[in-house]
């Protein structure tokens, strides 16, 4: 096993933090409380039950290191001897605690929309109501002594628990790879097991061991005011009762049982801060130790198959409640091993348009359409693609699961869809590494998403759909946040996977110089629309579209003066549901006419492999170059 997979275990990553100096003083506390807990009885109980009528209420003393009490028993004794006590009943309280506030904070993520939401507004209910008075009004009910206090201060805990577990468990919930299991088929048992406990894990542990402090400080309370442990038991909390009414007299009586709720509460809370760090993600990354790659040049474009088209959509529409669509009827066309890319500002619906092909539009988003096909799979009947296509998101953090190592991730994809065997599926996960020029793959397989760099993580995505022979990669914004050097990387990538594949490329993204050096076609979507749908190589001399003519004035050139003025859009695109009559780009439009303003123009033919949506296109006479049919308006290349 390579030194730095078995230096990333739980194990060696406890050992270090156990080492720093937080970790060995509580270590040393907890060895410190365990032994008291376990010896004192054993060792002091005898002296600390003998009644001594000859020495009641004395102070301190060699004899008597904390003074007597009322009956002369020594007071330091019955401290150490409360120890046991004291601890078992906080744990057990801290374990209802914990075990409820998982259970109710998980619960909305897996049973039904209604159940989850009465259980998310009960457990919101209960945490507005003040923390003190649900404890007191608890213990009423389960009334006096050791087993009621219990189960008092454990049930207060549950709702403070529960809402910090509802919260985390609702950004891991959205996530990427939560959303793959679910499509997969993953049951709810192992949903929560295998995604959202383990992604939960460091921030909940933290928590439980920091309010175990508090619970042992109610608890005490509780003593304290004689609704907790009752004679002839006694813990902390009773014996600050006892001696309360001598502070004065003998200070060190009554302040010895305070001090020790006080420290093992800072114990508990030393505890969870060492397991935090622990679970590895504050820990520095260790540095790169992959040499930068050598840059290539990107391969030949490849050429389109015959046999019609990969992907064919008629009228997709993206609609979220009010009615408000985001991807208002576009049409598309991509051909087996065509690269086509998606352009447009953000909101545009380019990223919705391709996740609606995948069928992950989040809810509550409705997808239709009056065509939506696969290599001849009609999806609207069968959204399931398998390893068919491949998506390569633009948070690769969101996609792979920080908790799993990168190569039992990519194994799962064989296991589930090839029918692979687990031996035969790491194997190939470790070949897919070594695919996408990840140095080492072995090693990297056994390690987990932190511990790569950025570009690795988008790699390791790829080859993540690598892992079957997908029929179409969509990539939404793969370079995103990643240097020049590395984007060139990702980009020549991408490349030679489809020359090796055979793949068609759908690539999203706001760089149209990304655009022009990978894809063939680009379409333009303004406000869910497709604008305007051209040949790369049209792009930034032969655009029609004003919108598109703006889009490439607005990207600056190495021979751009540094003194211009950089060219802007003037305006802000429309929001979903904002749009109505005339063309979506009018409010914005150099050339708009009082025609653009009343009527919507359909995406007609401009020439061959060519459609825009304009009634004055750049490059053409002041009418409409080719009268709009419902035909042509359907039609793309």
């Amino acid at each position: 096993m390579p030194h730095h997979d078995h230096d990333s275990s739980l194990r060696h990553r406890l050992g270090r933090t156990i080492r720093t100096p937080i970790g060995v003083t509580a270590l040393t506390a907890c060895l410190l409380v365990a032994l008291v807990a376990v010896l004192g009885p054993v060792l002091l109980g005898d002296r600390a039950a003998q009644v001594d009528t000859d020495a009641i209420n004395q102070g301190s003393s060699a004899a008597h290191l904390l003074g007597t009490d009322q009956l002369g028993r020594d007071i330091a004794a019955r401290v150490v001897v409360a120890t046991r006590l004291t601890l078992r009943l906080t744990l057990m309280a801290a374990v209802i605690g914990v075990g409820g506030g998982l259970l109710l904070g998980v619960a909305p993520a897996v049973v039904g929309r209604r159940l989850g939401r009465l259980i998310t507004a009960t457990v919101g209910v209960l945490v507005a109501f003040p923390g003190l008075l649900f404890l007191l009004f608890l213990a009423t009910i389960f009334g006096v002594g050791s087993t009621g206090a219990v189960f008092a201060v454990g049930l207060a805990m549950v709702p403070p628990m529960a809402r910090l577990v509802q919260n985390l468990t609702a950004s891991i919930a959205g996530s990427d790879y939560v959303a793959a299991a679910r499509i997969l088929g993953v049951g709810r048992f192992r949903m929560v097991v295998r995604h959202l406990l383990p992604n939960i894990a460091e921030p909940s542990v933290l928590f439980a061991t920091q309010a175990t402090g508090g619970i042992l400080v109610a608890f005490s309370g509780l003593s304290f005011l004689g609704l907790g442990v009752q004679p002839p038991q006694y813990d902390w909390g009773r014996l600050l009762n006892e001696q309360l009414n001598r502070i004065f007299v003998n200070p060190a009586a009554a302040l010895a049982p305070g001090a020790a709720v006080v420290l093992t509460g800072l114990m508990f809370g030393l505890v969870g801060e060492v397991l935090a760090q622990a679970g590895g993600r504050r820990a520095p990354q260790a540095p790169e130790t992959t040499p930068q790659e050598e840059l290539g040049t990107p391969p030949e474009p490849a050429v389109e198959h015959d046999g019609g088209a990969l992907v064919r959509a008629r009228d997709l529409r993206v609609t979220f409640p009010g009615g408000r669509q985001a991807v208002r009827g576009i049409s598309l066309d991509i051909g087996a091993g065509e690269a086509v890319g998606l352009v447009g500002e953000s909101g545009s619906g380019k990223s919705l348009s391709a996740l609606a092909l995948a069928d992950l539009v989040p809810h509550p988003g409705r997808v239709s359409a009056a065509a939506l096909g696969f290599d001849g799979h009609d999806l609207r009947a069968d959204p399931r693609l398998g390893t068919e296509l491949a998506m390569v998101f633009q948070d690769p953090m969101a996609s792979l699961n920080p908790a799993l190592r990168v190569g039992r991730q990519l194994a799962e994809v064989a296991e589930v869809h090839l029918g692979a065997s687990r031996a035969e599926a790491t194997a190939r996960a470790v070949d897919r590494l070594d695919a996408v020029r990840i140095a080492t793959p072995g090693r990297r397989a056994r390690q987990r998403p932190h511990e790569y760099s950025g570009g690795m993580r988008q790699r390791a995505v790829i080859a993540m759909g690598l892992m079957g022979k997908p029929k179409l990669i969509i990539a939404d914004e793969p370079t995103t946040a990643l240097d020049v050097a590395v984007q060139r990387e990702v980009l020549d990538l991408l490349a030679e996977v489809r020359e090796e594949s055979g793949a068609a490329l759908l690539l999203i993204s706001h760089d149209l110089a990304v655009v022009a050096q990978v894809c063939e076609r680009v379409l333009v979507m303004y406000a869910g629309l497709v604008v305007e749908n051209l040949p790369v190589t049209e792009l930034l001399g032969g655009a029609a579209h004003p919108y598109t003519r703006a889009l490439v004035g607005a990207v600056p050139t190495m021979t751009t003066d540094r003194g211009t003025e950089l060219a802007t859009i003037p305006g802000r695109p429309p929001e979903p549901g904002e749009t109505g009559a005339g063309c979506p780009f009018a409010a914005r439009c150099e050339r708009v006419r009082e025609r653009c303003h009343e009527d919507t123009p359909e995406l007609t033919a401009l020439g061959p492999g060519r459609q825009v949506a304009c009634w004055y296109p750049v490059g053409t006479a002041a009418g409409r170059p080719v009268a709009a049919t419902a035909h042509t308006a359907k039609a793309t290349s």
